[in-house]
């Protein structure tokens, strides 16, 4: 084995990890771990990877950029889709190959999706309060009264974005017996456009990545758009939808129910309108949370930096023209 230091501040698990120990040795390290959280910056990421000699780094969240960039590195690793944590530009400048992780949570993300789904049609949060309280047969009525809701096998789902995670919701959907349309204009077999989608889904799932052109895409015209008591799913971001809109949508009834596992700045004011409503689930950016994630992720790396050692171009390498400078 190659005297090669590999510091990992990402949580790495699984057979990959065995993989990454056959390449260096290993320095654990993930934020995750600690209690309170602890995230480095570039100068604190710098000075820990220069005390271990490490030539490879693997971060989820911690800065790779400045400092970081001056260190002789064969790669970073940066364990996320897309590896805004790390100063890519500058990584090329430098000659350092930037590894990333696309569809790493794509599972775990589109399992959110139906359970949030199935949630907010089915009332669950409130079934369960029901039971716990003690309050079945509440206001002199039966749960069969107050459940009630229609099946999802029949209906019909619509995906904006056909990336990793909209194909995972896709076949999970189509599981329950859903028809299952997409808008994406990146992806050939999204056969679908907006309006359309809009227009047909009673389920509507927001699977798009947040560039200039899908900042607040659905605005209060396109959910005025969506189908009189359709339910409105958001796994991805909160800037994807303006959050006024959708309450006075939910609100007045025209939306029968949401889902939501992402807000601006992780969290959402415990005195907004949306905290109130019945029939919204809100949970804070879960969606990606399981331990497969990061065994994912760490197959990822582990695959990557091995072809980058045996001087070939990695498919989730983040800046390929690095290898070109010959």
């Amino acid at each position: 084995m190659a005297d090669r230091v590999i510091l990992a501040t990402a949580p790495l698990r699984g057979p990959g990890l065995d993989a990454l120990r056959r390449l260096g040795d290993v320095v654990l390290d993930p934020w995750i771990d600690h209690r309170p959280l602890r995230l480095y910056s570039a100068g604190q990421l710098a000075e820990r990877a220069a005390e271990l000699g490490a030539s490879v780094l693997i971060c989820e969240a911690d800065q790779c950029s400045g400092p970081v960039l001056d260190l002789p590195l064969e790669a970073i690793g940066a364990t996320r889709g897309d590896p805004t944590n790390v100063d890519v530009a500058g990584a090329t400048a430098a000659g350092i190959p930037v590894l990333r992780a696309p569809g790493r949570n794509a599972d775990g993300v589109a399992e959110l999706a139906v359970g949030l789904l199935l949630a907010a049609t089915r009332g669950l949060l409130a079934a369960d309060r029901d039971v716990r309280e003690g309050q079945v047969y509440r206001d002199g009525s039966i749960p069969y009264q107050r459940f009630r809701a229609w099946q999802l096998a029949g209906r019909t789902a619509g995906l904006v974005g056909l990336g990793a995670v909209g194909r995972a919701t896709r076949w999970r959907l189509e599981g329950l017996g859903m028809r299952v349309i997409a808008a994406d204009p990146y992806a050939p077999d999204a056969t679908v456009d907006l309006d359309t989608l809009l227009a047909e889904a009673d389920v509507v799932s927001m699977h798009a990545a947040v560039t200039p052109d899908t900042v607040g895409l659905m605005s209060a015209g396109r959910f005025a758009a969506m189908r009189e008591g359709a339910v409105y799913l958001n796994c991805a971001r909160a800037a994807l939808h303006d959050l006024d809109a959708l309450t006075k949508a939910l609100e007045s009834g025209h939306l029968s129910a949401a889902g939501l596992d992402h807000f601006e700045g992780e969290a959402l004011a415990t005195d907004h309108p949306l905290a109130a409503l019945p029939n919204v689930v809100l949970t804070p950016h879960i969606g990606g949370a399981t331990y497969d994630t990061e065994a994912n992720h760490t197959a990822l790396m582990a695959e990557g930096l091995a072809a980058l050692l045996r001087g070939e171009a990695p498919a989730n390498l983040a800046n390929p023209e690095v290898l070109d400078r010959g």
